[in-house]
């Protein structure tokens, strides 16, 4: 017998069970679509109330916001805020039935009396009388109003559940029983319909569709050897035969594919290298020219500037208004001067001298120079850097460099004070010291996470005074000296660089 034949059969032996099921399907759709619309119609009720609710103690903070200082725009907010309410309000009542009008009236009357108790505070806090405004704001909105507001709160959302699930419940629970009756007919007609097709059909439909399924799976896994045995005389032994020169043509364009691939991605990833080599040699080349012309157009006369200014302000009278501006002119000229040497710095890097150096040695040569800043800022500074560490092969002007542009940004991460901890251990790789880890951590504000990845980008800076060169300057002398700079941060916390230096060779042998 032929496929289709076959088909036909089993097609005509199933098609009452399909049809009894889908009408049974469609009847219980429109039931739970029902269920559900009323479902939505409750939830939607709560909610408006929910919005209502948001607004509502919106406006109570508002009254905490004024008596504070902290929000100047507070009593306008409070004021602006009513109208709002009073909408929300005439909403919500307009969703709830008769015997729920009781819960909208109690939130006006807590309403109306937060309102008035709110421009009382505001009136007490105006005249001046701001302690009986403070304790007004504590005995009557905090410890009387707002609980009484979130009891009610509770109350309602309460009632509201019990409502609308109790509602939706005993519905679905009657369309459940309906439709288990339903399945019951049809699985016990379908059940005597299964078992008449399958004996119809099984030996020549099920038996090798199931064969040539499990050839495909194995195929479908990867094994594109596996032999298809299927030896039915019909379509299915068609398709078989098939399948298998589809496989074998599938494995020859998968191994030709493989090595494609292999030479593609080698490609890509050296376009990618010389990509990135041709963007940063631009930059450089850019830098370079402007480096070149910012320092012998502007170098020189700031310097005379500079030097015109402090020679004129020995002349006139301390304290004076002109000997402010003089001071002015010199902290500008400065500030100018070290964004030009962050461009010179960058665009013309030091050559690289390697020496064996102890990392104990690298920080308290550098802290001195920090001292007068951390003293001004009230910065505390705690160093836990151990004195027998193996020594590091680096070129110690670059990685001092790199630690006092790492030194800087903690302490602009903390104007208003702070803590500055510095840790130094030995970082072991396979049971051997391979490099030791320098750690300089700030409590500053830390760093946003969609812009971690940038900082060390030439020119990226958050700052409006920052050249956006310090941690790129940094980070390119500690590559070329053969570490790692690894920067974490968390908002709000504070901000921990980690530098990885290579140890050198001698201590690397006496540890062996």
């Amino acid at each position: 017998m032929k496929f289709q034949r076959k088909l036909l059969l089993g097609f005509a032996l199933m098609v009452l069970p399909v049809l009894l099921i889908g009408v049974q399907a469609v009847w219980n759709n429109r039931e739970e679509r029902a269920a559900l619309r009323a479902l939505g119609e409750s939830m939607a009720r709560t909610r408006t109330y929910a919005e209502l609710e948001t607004v509502l103690f919106r406006q109570s903070r508002q009254v905490w916001g004024f008596l504070t200082g902290i929000d100047h725009e507070a009593e306008a907010e409070f004021f602006r805020l009513e109208p709002e309410i009073e909408e929300r309000l005439r909403l919500w009542k307009l969703t709830l039935t008769s015997d729920e009008i009781d819960l909208a009236t109690d939130v006006e009357q807590i309403h109306t009396q937060m309102f008035d108790v709110g421009k009382r505070i505001i009136g007490l806090h105006q005249g001046g009388q701001r302690s009986a405004a403070l304790a007004l704001a504590n005995t009557e909105m905090k410890s009387r109003l707002l609980p009484a507001l979130s009891a009610k709160n509770k109350e309602i959302y309460g009632a509201a559940r019990a409502h609308s699930l109790q509602r939706a419940y005993a519905r679905l629970e009657e369309i459940l029983q309906t439709e288990q009756r339903l399945l019951s007919l049809i699985i016990l007609l379908s059940l005597t319909i299964g078992v008449a097709a399958s004996i119809l059909i099984s030996r020549g439909l099920a038996r090798p569709i199931h064969q040539l399924k499990a050839a495909m799976e194995v195929v479908g896994a990867g094994h594109l050897d596996h032999e298809v045995a299927v030896r039915s005389k019909d379509e299915i032994g068609e398709l078989a035969q098939t399948f298998a020169g589809m496989t074998e043509n599938l494995k020859h364009s998968h191994e030709a594919m493989a090595r494609l691939n292999d030479e593609l991605e080698t490609k890509i990833k050296k376009l990618e290298e010389t990509h990135a080599q041709l963007i940063q040699s631009e930059k450089l080349a850019s830098i370079g020219e402007m480096s070149a012309a910012v320092a012998h157009g502007l170098r020189n006369p700031l310097a005379s500037l500079r030097a015109a200014a402090q020679v004129t302000s020995h002349h006139v009278a301390d304290g004076s208004v002109a000997q402010a501006h003089l001071k002015m002119v010199i902290a500008e000229v400065d500030r100018l001067d070290r964004r030009i040497t962050h461009l010179l710095a960058f665009s013309r890097p030091a050559p690289f001298r390697p020496l064996p150096e102890q990392p104990s040695r690298l920080i308290d040569d550098l802290l001195p120079s920090f001292a007068g800043p951390l003293r001004d800022r009230n910065v505390r500074i705690e160093i836990d850097v151990q004195r027998n560490l193996p020594d590091v092969y680096v070129d110690p002007i670059q990685v001092e460099q790199a630690l006092g542009e790492i030194f800087a940004n903690a302490l602009d991460a903390m104007p208003h004070g702070g803590s500055l901890t510095i840790r130094g251990y030995c970082h072991a790789a396979n049971g051997q010291p391979g490099s030791v880890t320098l750690e300089i951590a700030d409590t500053g504000n830390g760093i946003a996470t969609q812009v971690l990845p940038s900082v060390c980008d030439p020119f990226f800076t958050t700052r409006a005074e920052g050249t956006g060169l310090g941690l790129a300057i940094a980070k390119r002398y500690v590559v070329q000296n053969g570490g790692s700079l690894d920067i974490a941060s968390t908002p709000g916390v504070g901000t921990t660089v980690r530098i990885m230096l290579p140890i050198s060779s001698g201590d690397r042998n006496k540890t062996i």
